[in-house]
């Protein structure tokens, strides 16, 4: 927020921030949590360049065993990869946290992974929007998806973020 062009970004920012914590305190409270589950054991991203690669940086250098989440990545359109990732989730799908990145809102790869993730959700007979956050600009193809069917939450994108240093804005 330091580097914002001024004030009033600057406190957008700030809020933003703070509105992650609070989601985040309340995903670990159990406050927000699936429908068919205690709480969310699992956290899948899905994303492609900076909206995964940075959140795969942070979750490498900075997981441990003791984590509340464990943390899944789809960031690219193998079939194969799609498979490993819901296989080794199994049945705890119904307790996964699913975060859709695109800055655009409407990245063809990445809507690939949130639409093969919602068809492992159905597969098990569940609603995937209670599963589901996006982190998008404001009126992308995303944003209004993600109102429109009524995910947990959206958090904001702005186009002045760039891929390479996206994980320091709502992405990390």
């Amino acid at each position: 927020p330091e580097l914002a062009p001024d004030q009033v970004m600057a406190s957008t920012i700030r809020a933003t921030v703070d509105e992650i914590k609070r989601f985040a305190a309340k995903v670990h409270a159990k406050t927000i949590k699936p429908d068919h589950a205690a709480r969310f054991t699992d956290l899948l991203v899905i994303g492609i360049g900076g909206s995964a690669l940075g959140p795969q940086l942070v979750a490498d250098c900075l997981t441990t065993r003791r984590d509340r989440l464990r943390v899944h990545f789809l960031d690219n359109t193998d079939p194969d990869g799609f498979d490993r990732c819901f296989s080794q989730l199994g049945m705890r799908v119904k307790s996964t946290l699913t975060v859709v990145i695109s800055k655009s809102g409407g990245t063809k790869e990445t809507r690939n992974g949130m639409l093969e993730a919602q068809a492992a959700y159905e597969r098990r007979n569940l609603d995937f929007a209670p599963h589901a956050v996006a982190v998008t600009g404001e009126g992308s193809e995303l944003d209004q998806r993600a109102k429109s069917n009524r995910w947990i939450r959206t958090f904001p994108m702005w186009d002045w973020v760039g891929g390479r240093t996206s994980v320091m804005s709502a992405v990390g």
